[in-house]
């Protein structure tokens, strides 16, 4: 493995003095996972990277980028109960530049291998929460010319298309364009800093996203199995073989009235059945699913354009082994879109309601990156599909031209797995899936065999 030389490090501070105090986080911002969430660029060389001068453009646009966007310049505090929230003190952004001694060639198709570890910023949680950045940056050089840019972004403080907003802003910033959109940093829209209201009316739904997914038969915990080693494959489909899983899971649903099931309920359906069957299930193993929903436009009134935090949330579909692969497609496809539909914004507002009431939210955090053990675990015999189908991750332009490749990167954790489109065929999707290494080959068996 190549060697990759850290050559400076240092902090990136908003350009012009910025609003300073704490600013309450949402409900929302303060469960599921509130570690960093990492995604790497690659860009070839081109007459534009041939000089340092793209280290001072990074750090000039990302500092006049931080005074509209200046959440990401603060720090997260631990307030008592499981609660956080962001100081807004422009303490900045860690900034890395490294050197790699390889080629971008050697990377081969890019998929997440174990160099990416030196490529994207690691994080160590072991230092108190309100000293780690919210981002972090890392730019790398390497022999060919090319570079990579890798983010990694605190999920307590944005979701996927926060980050996206921002890192979009900043390349336009570094292109010496205009603000497109400017965030909306108020989160009061989501009832952030607010007390519980005891006497809203209870809405009828019970929330069992926030209970924790089924274990194993015959265990009484999950401990054994977050300790596994684990794996990540990058599979493709194309564009045909997405059409005949369509295909296969709107069998019998014609003249039904309802739209037909999407790409992502299908693919992910797919997946469910998949991951039942290379983890070797019992029939009665109850297994459920993570999925994640934008409730941006399904809240009443919407969301103000530019809302800058999270307001995607997690919903679960529940079934059991057997019946997930002795049933058709469709029937996996209608259970996740059943758990899709409940997102209303009745449900939205019950489920911020929900957590205002409870006295600590420690067991509704995924703190596995910080060797937690209380929060929900979507490994075996769960898992979590996220859809980036619709998020406008591609064509990242900070004035050399785009990427030549796009991606998560590196995550580790059993049953974690993203939706993307193929930037190389219209249609096509990859499919980057975390799964046990004892379970990666029987997985990929099923998935493609499935479909013929």
């Amino acid at each position: 493995m190549a060697t990759v030389n850290f050559k400076n490090s240092f902090m990136v501070k908003p350009a012009e003095p910025t609003w300073t105090g704490p600013l309450p986080l949402s409900e929302w911002d303060q469960i599921g996972t509130i570690t960093h969430v990492p995604t790497i660029y690659f860009y070839q060389n081109s007459p534009e990277l041939d000089s340092n001068s793209i280290i001072n453009t990074l750090k000039d646009s990302l500092s006049r980028a931080l005074v509209p966007f200046y959440p990401l310049a603060g720090r997260l505090r631990w307030i008592g109960n499981g609660r956080l929230e962001l100081d807004c003190n422009a303490e900045g952004v860690r900034f890395i530049e490294a050197e790699s001694q390889a080629k971008l060639e050697s990377l081969g198709d890019f998929s997440p291998s174990p160099e990416y570890e030196y490529l994207v910023p690691s994080v160590d949680y072991s230092i108190p929460i309100q000293e780690i950045p919210p981002l972090l940056v890392q730019v790398t050089r390497f022999q060919c010319g090319g570079i990579s840019l890798s983010f990694t972004i605190s999920h307590a403080v944005v979701d996927g298309p926060s980050a996206l907003h921002f890192i979009s802003e900043w390349a336009r910033i570094a292109r010496g364009e205009p603000l497109s959109m400017a965030p909306f940093l108020d989160r009061r829209v989501m009832r952030a800093g607010e007390p519980p209201v005891d006497s809203l009316p209870v809405s009828g739904h019970d929330h069992e996203e926030f209970n924790h997914p089924p274990l194993l038969l015959g265990q009484s915990n999950n401990l054994e199995e977050r300790k596994k080693k684990t794996t990540v494959a990058m599979l493709k489909l194309s564009k045909s073989q997405v059409e005949k899983l369509k295909n296969m899971a709107n069998e019998g649903k014609n003249g039904s009235g309802t739209r037909p099931f999407s790409r992502y309920e299908t693919v992910t359906a797919h997946v469910w059945r998949c991951a039942c069957k290379a983890r070797g299930h019992m029939p009665q193993q109850s297994t459920a699913l993570g999925i994640c929903v934008d409730s941006r436009s399904r809240i009443q009134p919407p969301l103000p354009l530019g809302f800058f935090g999270n307001a995607t949330l997690d919903v679960i579909a529940v079934s059991c082994a057997g019946e997930l692969v002795s049933k058709p497609l469709g029937f996996a496809a209608s259970k996740i879109r059943v758990a899709i539909m409940t997102v209303t914004s009745e449900f939205v507002k019950s489920g911020i309601e929900f957590l205002k009431n409870q006295p600590d939210l420690t067991k509704f955090q995924d703190l596995h990156a910080l060797g937690g053990t209380e929060g929900p675990f979507y490994g075996n015999p769960n898992l979590g599909v996220v859809s980036w189908l619709t998020l406008p991750m591609y064509g990242i332009d900070f004035g050399w031209g785009k990427e030549v490749y796009m991606g998560p990167g590196s995550h580790d954790f059993d049953g974690d797995s993203l939706i993307l489109p193929n930037p190389k065929e219209d249609g096509g999707l990859i499919l980057a899936l975390c799964l046990q290494v004892g379970h990666v080959e029987a997985f990929k068996k099923y998935f493609y065999e499935d479909i013929m």
